[in-house]
């Protein structure tokens, strides 16, 4: 299905909030920051340094703004291999992330989301120039023409949203600059025969208005060893994306930028082998047909208007578009199946369609008294076709005469209106409290209906409809309490709440699953303390965190549905805590960061039937009450899956002078991810226990004028290890690659 985007014109009446310009000095940056009477990001930006958080609305300085956060510049990305946020995992504490298809599972602090099912929210919200995008899906948009992303980690309840329980990720691409002429150009080869071929183009048309357009292609060929009687081009993969960007600034009190964004990738569906299996992951059995791709886009709108008093009106208006296809082998093997596990095909091609609109009204900054209001609303449909859209092909054979295949199709509706705001306060000696509030509403409805069918009869056997919708009213806050020590000491405490809307599982046979879950509710408490040393050159950034879920949601493959994931509230309190350093350095050519945490996390009272020991439908287990058995097993106290108890990532370059305009820069990173799980059961027989893994990566850089040339390498230790347990399935991390990259400036 081509995708289908709406034309600028039907989103040009709304405007919205952003930076005019995409590359501000660090000067104009450090005035725009500035919040405190101490003009404590001066020692940041006499030295270049200065790293701006823009999610609260605000450009405010890294060291100043009381949020654990990680930030990484479009220069870091590139000098850290990172092109996708899958690679964030390496370069930010206490995140993990791993592909699983048409889906991902990104958690923060072990919050996120570990099963793909669109029933449920994300507890990580990412967001591109502003606008939320799909929630957990069409998260393979690469890096490219980056200004910056920032990793929020922890709830985040009144800024980014109801769903943001875990943390959020703000990439803002880069905008079209007034007044210049440019650009760059890259070309990469490696391994795998990997060909990337990636540019922008800045184009000024007079004093008012400038474009930016920017590409990016990019193929590979698969990393998997593929055997049994599969069909199509498993793991092989083929990237194209472009942008176009317009910038109209009529005066210094407004501008306006509009976006438009397409992405069309091609995986070739996604080879992965039973979570039991011992041998590398790498070496796949499938016997089914292996597809995949996602086309996707979006139009967004961003204006702001300053008035003579500083005060400001921002607006952003969004619209997405995309469509997953997917076919793969839903049990992971070749063998011929057996009643309880048979050969399973599983197939679907799912639109979904998202508008949403922010405005927010913005005090002046530098003043003891600041103040924002804002206002949101998204809508939010999935659409699942007739026949093609979801279906699970249990095929017969002589073991199964007579399993049945599940084909589903229908509507999931959603909308979520908030309108928030925060206040602060700064006393003349450093101290400010601040306050925030949001107010949100939220709906979820299913208009679907389930069939199953016994090849080659025509008819369905059996039908299951349903048709029904929840609703959620939330307030979230959070208090701060600030303290501007000096200008190179800031030290925070705040407590905040947030939400995850509930919603409703899908049609299900089994019927094992509750027909609604409840909203999830969080209370985070952390302390933090943000120091910079010699000028600038040195920053640190260390806090701690305590965090309380009730209705903790989540999610359990059916033991009698592998494909089909239902979600489930956990009774009691579930508990995350933790600690988390960074530290960034820069001295004359030599550059360092550092980024680890440690952390823990208990499950409430939870009881639930392992699907991988067989059918569940005869047996008795309450998800409050039980009884514990070898089948329904007691889950309370269990760590969250993706949970790592420590990361670490660490890299270091020096710029070894040349010649005038010529230098030569090796860099080093590396990674640990320590042991997690990827289930709740725990139970290493059946594979779920995930190995630490340990990533290093290296580039050797020269760079003369206005060219730069690279050797890289990823993994150089070339690790095989278990990313992510996805059902009956073991999906495999990224193996060793390395190559060489050219690239340009003009």
């Amino acid at each position: 299905m081509r995708l289908f985007l709406m034309s600028a014109s039907a989103v040009a009446i709304a405007m919205s909030g952003g930076t005019a310009h995409a590359q501000q000095s660090d000067a104009d940056a450090a005035q725009a920051s500035t919040t405190d009477p101490v003009d404590a990001a001066d020692a940041e930006a006499q030295e270049g340094n200065l790293i701006v958080v823009t999610a609260e609305r605000r450009n405010t300085s890294l060291q100043r703004v009381p949020v654990a956060a990680t930030v990484l510049t479009g220069e870091d990305l590139v000098r850290k291999s990172v092109d996708s946020v899958e690679q964030l995992q390496f370069a930010s504490p206490s995140l993990t992330v791993n592909t699983t298809g048409q889906g991902n599972a990104f958690n923060i602090r072990g919050i996120g989301k570990t099963e793909q099912s669109s029933a449920i929210g994300v507890g990580v919200v990412t967001y591109r120039d502003g606008v939320a995008t799909f929630p957990g899906y069409f998260q393979r948009e690469p890096f490219y023409d980056i200004a910056s992303v920032e990793v929020l980690r922890g709830p985040q309840g009144t800024f980014a949203g109801s769903n943001a329980t875990g943390g959020a990720v703000f990439v803002t691409q880069q905008d079209p600059i007034i007044g210049s002429f440019g650009g760059y150009g890259l070309a990469e080869y490696g391994n795998y025969d990997k060909v990337k071929l990636q540019g922008a183009l800045n184009v000024p048309a007079g004093d008012t208005f400038a474009m930016r357009f920017a590409g990016n292609f990019e193929s590979r060929d698969t990393f998997y060893n593929v055997s049994g009687p599969w069909t199509g081009n498993p793991g092989d993969q083929e990237y194209v994306s472009g942008r176009a960007s317009f910038l109209w600034e009529p005066s210094a009190n407004f501008n306006a930028v509009l976006k438009a964004d397409y992405n069309n990738i091609e995986y070739g569906g996604l080879p992965a082998g039973r979570a039991t299996e011992t041998g590398d992951p790498l070496d796949v059995a499938n016997n089914a047909p292996l597809a995949g791709r996602d086309e996707f886009g979006r139009v967004v709108l961003r204006a702001n208007y300053r008035f003579d008093s500083g005060l400001e009106l921002r607006s952003i208006t969004g619209f997405q578009r995309g469509t997953t296809t997917i076919s793969n082998d839903a049990d992971g093997t070749a063998a011929e199946g057996t009643p309880a596990a048979p050969a399973i095909n599983f197939r679907a091609d799912i639109t979904e369609e998202i508008w949403s609109q922010e405005i927010n009204l913005i005090s002046p900054d530098n003043q003891a008294f600041t103040w924002l209001i804002g206002a949101y609303y998204q809508d939010d449909r999935i659409t699942i076709p007739a026949n093609v859209g979801f279906v699970q092909d249990a095929t017969p054979n002589s073991l199964a005469p007579l399993v049945f295949d599940t084909v589903i199709q229908g509507t999931n509706p959603k909308t979520a209106l908030a309108g928030f705001g925060q206040i602060a306060y700064e006393f003349a000696n450093g101290l400010e409290i601040q306050a925030g509030a949001r107010l949100s509403r939220t709906t979820s409805a299913n208009d679907a209906l389930a069939m199953a069918f016994i090849p080659p009869l025509p008819d369905p056997i059996l039908t299951l409809p349903q048709v029904d919708k929840t609703e959620d009213d939330r307030l979230n806050g959070k208090l701060a309490l600030n303290w501007t020590i000096d200008r190179n000491n800031f030290v925070y405490a705040f407590v905040a709440t947030g939400a995850k809307q509930g919603g409703l599982n899908g049609p299900n046979f089994a019927g094992l699953q509750p027909r609604a879950f409840e909203a999830e509710d969080v209370v985070d408490y952390e302390i933090g303390y943000k120091g910079t040393f010699f000028g600038g050159r040195l920053r640190t950034q260390i806090g701690g965190y305590y965090t309380e879920y009730e209705n903790f949601q989540i999610s359990i493959v059916d033991p009698d549905a592998p494909s089909i994931s239902s979600i489930f509230n956990v009774a009691g309190t579930s508990k995350l805590y933790g600690v988390e350093l960074s530290a960034q350095g820069n001295f004359s050519g030599f550059e360092f960061d550092l980024a680890t945490a440690l952390s823990n996390s208990e499950l409430g009272t939870f009881f639930a039937i392992d699907p991988r020991l067989g059918t569940g439908a005869a047996l008795t287990c309450d998800p409050v009450d039980g009884p514990a058995s070898a089948r329904c097993i007691d889950l309370t106290g269990r760590e969250q899956p993706y949970a790592p108890d420590f990361t670490l990532s660490a890299g270091v370059q020096y710029a070894i002078p040349i010649g005038a305009d010529v230098s030569l820069t090796p860099r080093v990173d590396f990674s640990h991810i320590a042991s997690t799980f990827g289930t709740l059961f725990q139970n290493e027989a059946l594979g779920d226990r995930l190995e630490a893994r340990d990533i290093l990566n290296a580039q050797l850089t020269l760079v003369a004028g206005d060219w730069s040339i690279s050797a890289f390498g990823t993994n150089l230790l070339d690790h095989h290890y278990v990313a992510a347990i996805n059902g009956a399935r073991r999906l495999a991390g990224a193996p060793r690659q390395y190559g060489i990259r050219v690239s340009r400036s003009f």
